[in-house]
């Protein structure tokens, strides 16, 4: 049942799931949103067992949740995170089975939007590390699209037409895909991160027939190569080296297919040590020796 409090700015939803439900895979238990001004008592009573708890001795939830903080600030600890400060445009991800505590500073409240939810999917996304228990407290900033998600969200769950469930699932999946953009791309922002990632990117692009050392790289940037490999891979996917290896492959395949220089001459101008050391590694990455790979983007003219 929906329950709606207009002078306290609360409206939650639990929602009863079935088997055909839970063979989507992903399945939503409660979703909500609360405001809590300066010096009220948290959390609120009219939660079930389940879900209220002691803001001191904390909780252990059987799902997942998405802790959406949009106004205030307050504090959160877990048995994998020590305490942080929680402020608005932070979110904080929670995991069944652990124990966590989280709360509004009493001198200043705070809003918060919540969408508890189950299942396999949800678990994979945790065994591939999209979602990691060690980092639960997520920056996303203000983001009204994130806001509109939420208030869907409690719209289709007091509805609670036939294939609602459905539809929820399909809403916090664009959540978390969302949340996991904003996040990382957040982090690259900060001190400009991104700026020097893209200019050795560029470094590299621009000397493709040259031999770019990495840590001569991450000395031209003005920051320590143990670093700059790190947010490099975290950035790209790939280790400084590799992306920059993928470059020459790449380079090559298309000298390869429009132009007819030799297998000798493209191994020397793009500065391999040999031409069996380029044929060596282009067959590696490619599964084609680089005449087979001419072939094959030519069609076989």
């Amino acid at each position: 049942m929906a329950k709606n409090y207009n002078d306290l700015g609360v409206a939650f939803k639990y929602l009863i799931v079935n088997d055909t439900d839970r063979k989507f895979g992903l399945w939503v238990n409660t979703v909500g949103f609360q405001s809590i001004g300066p010096g009220s008592p948290y959390p609120l009573r009219d939660h079930p067992s389940g879900y209220y708890f002691d803001a001191q001795k904390g909780r252990v939830l059987h799902e997942y949740q998405i802790v959406y903080i949009t106004k205030g600030r307050g504090l959160f600890r877990s048995d994998s995170v020590p305490e942080k400060q929680i402020c608005k445009g932070r979110l904080m991800m929670l995991f069944p089975g652990q124990w966590h505590t989280y709360r509004p500073l009493q001198e200043t409240g705070w809003n918060e939007y919540y969408i508890g939810f189950e299942g396999v999917i949800a678990d994979n996304l945790v065994k591939n590390a999209f979602l990691i228990r060690e980092n639960q407290i997520l920056e996303v900033g203000l983001n009204e699209e994130l806001v509109s998600l939420f208030s869907r969200a409690i719209e289709i769950a007091e509805k609670d037409r036939i294939s609602a469930q459905q539809y929820l699932s399909g809403i916090v999946l664009h959540m978390i895909g969302m949340i996991l953009s904003i996040s990382k791309n957040k982090i690259f922002e900060i001190g400009d991160i991104d700026q020097k990632i893209e200019q050795a990117r560029i470094i590299m692009n621009e000397n493709v027939f040259k031999n770019v050392d990495p840590e001569e790289l991450a000395m031209k940037l003005n920051i320590s190569y143990s670093w700059f490999r790190k947010v490099f891979k975290d950035y790209t996917g790939y280790a400084p080296a590799k992306y920059f290896h993928e470059l020459k492959i790449r380079k090559a395949k298309q000298l390869l297919v429009e132009t007819s220089r030799s297998v000798k001459e493209i191994s020397f101008m793009l500065d391999y040590k040999s031409t069996e050391h380029f044929f060596s590694l282009f067959k590696k990455q490619t599964g084609f020796t680089p005449l087979e790979y001419r072939a094959y983007g030519r069609g076989a003219e």
